[in-house]
């Protein structure tokens, strides 16, 4: 929470406005937006406080600039240069009523709806304000973990089932207790944060609204498994979230949260931040760990895992952004509180981000458990042509298009599983029914080729050869048929071939457009293998 105001006697008092600080905002012109406002508002004589906030994740409204009532927050936008006269005009210091108010922020709909644990203070608070961190909840779960044996703190993050948020999902407490158990005179903390699937920003907005959370949460994985050193790989493509990231770790090493003393504790740990230079491979975790030590971002072998022989030959945490930005409200709330979120063996929440044809996209952070349907028109608002939707690619480029009829499907990580899908990192992009699914199935397999590091067969030579399949099958001709069994035929030796996930999962999109939209590739029935 800010600072109380004080306000002299017989002067106006002190307004607070929030204006985003964020990548999409300052697309949009927020930076001179609020250098308008804080002019206009000295040219009235009225004092203002201009916050420069993260994104609440209403991207159809940036920027959302908000005003501090007494009421509470009163959100404005999409606010353009243009609509300031108006809105001073009509009061909208004292939250007066425009066209572009939508009343008090948190009462908005897409807002109320959402269960946020992990992006409770994103939009919310100063991003790089400690004191307003602290006044919001943040550190509580540092200061527990700072009292219990790494033992403890393992087995909550066991207890409250959280998975990792990426396209495996596997068990974060097992990836720790399997470090804190390795041998080894150092240990790491990898956060992968090299946000690269088409549709997701979840990182993004994270790292540039709220970079103590994941201060705090690779710190709490650092007392828990004896590491003292971390390192967070964000990718080149986000100066704004590296510039605040860094930022905010040197104000946090200012403070004591980070050092060979952690808030008098006797315990230590630090961190960096290293860029990488754009390869998406380098989102694969041994081709991180390879980058991060200088070399070519090129798939490891596995065993070892990282979690025995990680960066530079030591037990590693790989974890991403989300997974490690939720650590805190497990050891501030406990396992128990964050385990009743979610169904079966999917617990927690997820941020999910609505991305494609759709007319309200953004971020929305719900427990596990809805469906696509009601992401798509309960929180989407349906396509933003206006047209039918068609189908949506769920967990970014490498994953399936699903059609209408598995839109009731519960998104819950087994659920998915079963229908050939998975939930990955959280992004949806949406299609209306213009969209040519065999031209996307040829785009997905061209990403893989594109974007493979080389090193195993079935994913360098593989979607290549995927590539002049879908060519061959899109041009007809009487051979149509046996070259759609021969792409199954290759999609199957990529899916039990591939080194890494990015050949062994291409196949996904390509064999979920070949299933539910057989007419696209100018089939009248599924080709199945013969």
């Amino acid at each position: 929470m800010n600072a109380p105001i004080v306000t002299p006697r017989n002067e106006p008092p002190l307004v607070r406005v929030y204006v985003p600080r964020d990548a999409a905002a300052l697309a949009l012109d927020a930076d001179a937006i609020a250098d308008d406002i804080a002019r206009r508002a000295d040219a009235l004589g009225r004092p203002i406080d201009i916050v420069r906030n993260g994104s609440r994740g209403l991207l159809w409204l940036e920027p959302l600039v908000e005003i501090a009532t007494p009421a509470g927050r009163v959100a404005y936008g999409p606010v353009q240069l243009e609509d300031l006269d108006s809105l001073f005009a009509c009061g909208w210091l004292d939250g007066a009523a425009h066209p572009l108010c939508h009343g008090p922020t948190e009462a908005i709909p897409y807002l109320a709806r959402q269960e946020r644990l992990t992006f409770e203070r994103v939009g919310v608070t100063d991003p790089l304000s400690i004191p307003d961190y602290a006044a919001h909840g943040g550190l509580a779960g540092l200061e527990r973990a700072l009292t219990m044996s790494a033992d403890a703190i393992v087995q909550e993050v066991v207890d409250s089932g959280l998975r990792g948020r990426g396209g495996a999902a596997f068990p974060t407490g097992i990836k720790w207790k399997t470090v804190l158990a390795a041998a080894g005179s150092r240990k790491y903390i990898v956060c992968n944060a090299d946000e690269g699937d088409s549709g997701t920003y979840a990182d993004r907005l994270l790292l540039e609204g709220d970079p103590y959370a994941l201060i705090e949460g690779m710190t709490i994985a650092g007392l828990g498994v004896g590491a003292t050193q971390g390192y967070i790989y964000v990718r080149s493509e986000y100066p704004q979230a590296i510039a605040t990231l860094r930022e905010a770790i040197r104000r946090a090493r200012e403070v004591g949260w980070l050092g060979v003393d952690i808030h008098g504790s006797g315990r230590a740990f630090d961190m960096e931040v290293r860029v990488g230079a754009g390869a998406y491979i380098c989102g694969e975790e041994t081709s991180l760990l390879e980058s991060l030590e200088g070399k070519r971002g090129v798939v490891r072998a596995k065993p070892p895992l990282p979690a025995v022989q990680g960066l530079f030959g030591k037990p590693t945490v790989i974890n991403n952004v989300i997974s490690l930005a939720t650590v805190p409200t497990i050891l501030a709330r406990g396992a128990t509180y964050y385990r009743e979120f979610g169904v079966g063996r999917s617990h927690g929440t997820l941020p999910f981000q609505l991305a494609g044809n759709l007319k309200h996209g953004g971020l929305v952070e719900k427990a596990f458990g809805l469906t696509l349907r009601e992401l798509l028109y309960d929180f989407g608002g349906g396509s933003a042509s206006g047209r039918p939707l068609k189908a949506v690619q769920v967990g970014g480029p490498l994953g399936a298009y699903l059609p209408e009829s598995q839109w009731d499907e519960p998104l819950d990580y087994e659920g998915y599983a079963r229908i050939s899908a998975m939930i990955g990192h959280g992004g949806l992009v949406a299609f209306d029914d213009t969209v040519d699914m065999a031209h996307m199935a040829r785009y997905a397999m061209e990403f893989c080729a594109i974007e493979s590091c080389g090193k195993c067969t079935p994913c360098r030579i593989g979607s290549t050869r995927g590539v002049e399949t879908i060519d061959r099958i899109i041009a007809g001709g009487a051979a149509r048929e046996q070259q759609v069994v021969l792409l199954r035929d290759l999609c199957d030796t990529m899916l039990g071939g591939s080194l890494c996930a990015l050949g062994g999962m291409a196949p996904f999109p390509v064999l979920s457009a070949l299933d539910h939209f057989p007419a696209d590739f100018g089939l009248t029935r599924t080709a199945q293998p013969a």
